[in-house]
């Protein structure tokens, strides 16, 4: 097994994605913040350059390369300070239809989002009434010759109001005698009449998940991804994908050096927190439990090849718990570099023009840590992680 960090593995295209995410420095991150706005000029340049595609077989117009060089690309996007979520989305998503889909869903939507013309990166399975508990979903979906109609409501849904498709769980058999029995999974086009899309806004302000509503949209059974009452086996798939990107090496590993970095200018009773042995300690905590993770993270990905095709991996649970712990453990040390400047500040009247109390970095910082509170509940909470690595890993 090859323990090499996977920018090493993959030195080169690592180097070339440094120089594209150069030319998108902190500025135009904070603007995409300020304005609420997606980043399509990072990720059209990342398609242009082939890196999004890089999962998909070149018979479909991709670079076929293997999950490592994945792994690579994102956690080389995240290191450099810019925002991997979208890009994670569209280089895995595809990755149950890949698997599970036909040749000719294949030939149809893969050549498409490999060239940028096609988003397929949002999923929806959360909903009102189950999030956790997936298996008792509502969304319906009821054949009607070779139209499926759709009924229901998805929430949570990240980036929806971006993308073109969406991969949906609707129930298409209501009498199965297992919930997920009853499950299929549907491929649907988001401009369909009858979806609607309503963004909902987080702590920190930004606008990146939503809630999606389902009124008789019509859905043609050729989008059947696999087969009818079989999508809990590929959801599961899916999942598994969007867990080990939840792991986020890249974004810890950036925020330990902006931590260092802010923790060196601070002063705390006379002298720079970062000369403090007990915040020294903290930050030697967490880059140990870090490397731990990056090096669990490497053996995810080498058992890749070895998988069953469209089995999912349990110890993607373990790199979800430890990668959401670590993510909100480095917010906290944030938070306590910055210290009181991280507390919201609004002037006393409305529609004043005071300036910001306290260094430019000081302000997103408590709203962040206050947002990624979600990370150990999206993407299966982590204490049903728990539940699955004790069952297919443990045995108990």
């Amino acid at each position: 097994m090859n323990f090499q960090p996977v920018s090493v593995q993959h030195a080169e295209i690592c180097e070339e994605v440094r120089k594209l995410c150069a030319r998108f420095p902190a500025p135009y991150w904070r603007a995409c913040d300020r304005e609420r706005r997606y980043p399509s000029e990072f990720v059209a340049a990342l398609t242009e350059a082939g890196y999004l595609a890089v999962l998909i077989p070149e018979a479909y117009g991709g670079a076929g390369l293997p999950l490592s060089a994945a792994a690579a690309i994102l956690e080389t996007i995240q290191a450099e300070g810019c925002n991997g979520a979208a890009c994670h989305a569209q280089m895995y998503t595809m990755g149950t239809l890949l698997r599970h889909g036909s040749e000719a869903q294949k030939r149809r939507y893969l050549p498409e989002i490999a060239a940028g013309r096609l988003r397929l990166q949002a999923f929806g399975v959360t909903e009102p009434t189950s999030g956790s508990d997936t298996g008792a979903l509502r969304t319906t979906a009821r054949r009607e010759g070779d139209h499926y109609v759709v009924n229901g409501q998805k929430t949570w849904t990240t980036l929806a109001q971006y993308a073109d498709w969406i991969f949906c769980l609707v129930r298409t058999n209501p009498e199965a005698r297992k919930p997920q029995e009853g499950i299929s999974f549907l491929l649907i086009d988001m401009k369909t009449p009858g979806i609607t899309v309503r963004p909902i806004q987080t702590f920190d302000g930004g606008f990146e998940i939503n809630e999606v509503f389902f009124d008789d949209v019509k859905v043609p059974v050729a989008n059947l991804v696999g087969q009818e009452n079989k999508g809990w086996d590929y959801a599961k798939f899916l999942l598994g994908n969007e867990r080990t990107g939840i792991a986020r090496v890249g974004t810890s590993k950036e925020r330990i050096r902006r931590i260092k970095e802010i923790a060196a200018r601070e002063r705390r009773g006379g002298q720079r927190l970062i000369d403090d042995p007990f915040f020294r300690r903290k930050i030697v905590e967490v880059e140990m439990e870090l490397k731990a993770l990056e090096i669990t993270q490497l053996r995810v990905v080498a058992r890749e090849r070895h998988r069953s095709p469209g089995t999912p991996d349990p110890a993607s649970s373990i790199l979800k718990i430890k990668g959401s712990e670590i993510q909100q453990a480095t917010t906290e040390l944030l938070l306590e570099a910055v210290g009181p400047y991280a507390m919201p500040y609004q002037p006393a009247e409305a529609g004043s023009n005071e300036g910001v109390i306290g260094p430019d970095y000081a302000p997103p910082v408590a709203p962040t840590y206050f947002n990624w509170r979600k990370i150990s509940i999206y993407g299966g909470s982590n204490e049903i992680q728990r539940n699955i690595i004790a069952k297919a890993i443990l045995g108990l």
